[in-house]
């Protein structure tokens, strides 16, 4: 009823849900940049990239920029840089050889 501008409240199976954390590929782990897209969200992706390839990691890259998404994470402040499910860094754009030493210690094997 929308009486006095009250709206009546949806069932709970209506109600939006935020969507669950995706993982990569069996056996490989996703690398992630949480972020809505900024310059700071962008230098952080550019030197994760820079960093991948330095070491020679294959795996997927994924820029995320559903809040809901990001949420799930448990990260509020962006950019955020993670590895499978695993939070990395967040709120600070990282330099390409920070990014590196962090990359290293997630990928064992590189």
């Amino acid at each position: 009823m929308a009486l006095f501008g009250f709206k009546k409240k949806q069932p709970e199976a209506e109600q939006p849900t935020a969507q669950p954390v995706r993982e990569g590929p069996p056996g490989q782990q996703a690398v992630k940049i949480l972020g809505s897209g900024c310059a700071n969200c962008d230098a952080l992706e550019k030197a994760v990239r820079e960093a991948m390839a330095e070491l020679g990691i294959q795996a997927p890259l994924e820029h995320v920029k559903d809040f809901a998404q990001i949420a799930a994470y448990g990260v509020m402040t962006t950019p955020a840089l993670v590895v499978g499910n695993q939070v990395l860094s967040y709120g600070k754009v990282l330099k390409k050889d920070e990014a590196a030493a962090l990359l290293r210690r997630a990928f064992p094997s590189t």
